[in-house]
């Protein structure tokens, strides 16, 4: 799944081009590395998204292509 998908599937981010505009900007990373919006996200992958002076570290538990809100939480473990 794209990383942009991934973020909105996941109710990190609100609306997919938000998420979009947050990977140009160059405000999240995957593994590491400056990550572009077309990333194929993978079970395992460990994600930082910086939002101002805060940053969001997040391990990918589960990767759907849908979610409801309820399940929406289980899709990531929030580290740190």
């Amino acid at each position: 799944m794209r990383l942009d998908k991934y973020l909105k599937v996941s109710r990190i981010i609100k609306r997919r081009t938000v998420a979009n505009d947050a990977c140009d900007a160059e405000h999240v990373t995957v593994n590491g590395r400056r990550a572009k919006a077309s990333y194929d996200v993978k079970t395992g992958d460990v994600l930082e998204i910086t939002f101002g002076e805060r940053t969001l570290r997040i391990r990918v538990c589960d990767v759907r292509e849908h979610a409801g809100k309820a399940d929406a939480a289980s899709m990531y473990e929030v580290l740190d």
